[in-house]
């Protein structure tokens, strides 16, 4: 089994999956290094005595038992598209009678293709993270980034699933009103969410030592898409 091919579960959450009890998948691995990061060792495909991995297999044997008090399965990471059995396991979540919430950066879109090919292997729900202006995806090791968000943004739009966008306000402005005015184009009518960035085991130490983001930075930025024209959704937390 291939490091990428084990997961941390979270048995219960509240707050991962909207208006759900949802159980939580987080896949190891990821084709972006985003510096802010604060799921090193998932980003990294790293082992760490903090966090117990399991696979996939065993997760959906917990989740069987536990099945008649969740409403749904949240799969984030890392990133879960780089997963190779996603499509089969969404299957399987989904036969149980569960929603499935993907959490994904948009890298792959001919994943996310593969997944609206088929009503069993389609998500419920999708977050796409949109981290930067495209152009500066590049600081992120993307390869092609423009028309890779391009497509998977066009293609959550006409699978016609629930979803929302997600970016980070970031610390001495390094996300700006230009970022926002960039993305805008991504985002259609679903909500956009301003989250706020907290230092504490991030991918680059660096970003340990930065202050938190403050809720007057991702109003900011929830301003400049509201005057896009954008759909901001709920308060920046």
């Amino acid at each position: 089994m291939d490091v990428k091919d084990l997961v941390v579960f979270r048995k219960t959450s509240l707050v991962d999956y909207p208006g759900k009890v949802a159980a939580a998948l987080f896949f190891r691995g990821c084709n972006l290094r985003c510096p802010w990061c604060q799921n090193r060792e998932l980003a990294l495909a790293s082992d760490t005595p903090d966090q117990t991995f399991i696979s996939p297999d065993e997760a959906l044997r917990h989740i069987e038992k536990r099945r008649a008090v969740l409403g749904g399965m949240v799969l984030s990471g890392g990133e879960p598209t780089l997963y190779h059995e996603l499509p089969a396991l969404i299957a399987r979540i989904k036969a149980l009678g569960l929603l499935v919430k993907l959490d994904t950066n948009g890298m792959a879109p001919h994943v996310l293709e593969t997944l609206f090919g088929q009503r069993e292997t389609t998500p419920d729900y999708i977050a796409l993270d949109l981290k930067l202006a495209p152009v500066r995806y590049a600081v992120l090791g993307a390869k092609n980034p423009t028309a890779r968000l391009k497509e998977s943004a066009a293609l959550i739009h006409a699978a016609g699933v629930d979803h929302e966008f997600r970016s980070l306000a970031l610390p001495h402005g390094f996300f700006t009103d230009n970022d926002v005015e960039a993305l805008a184009p991504l985002v259609d009518d679903a909500p956009w969410f301003f989250r706020l960035f907290q230092p504490g085991n991030c991918l680059d130490p660096t970003w340990d030592e930065f202050p938190a983001a403050q809720k007057e930075d991702g109003a900011r930025l929830a301003q400049k898409a509201g005057q896009l024209g954008k759909r901001v959704g709920g308060e920046a937390t």
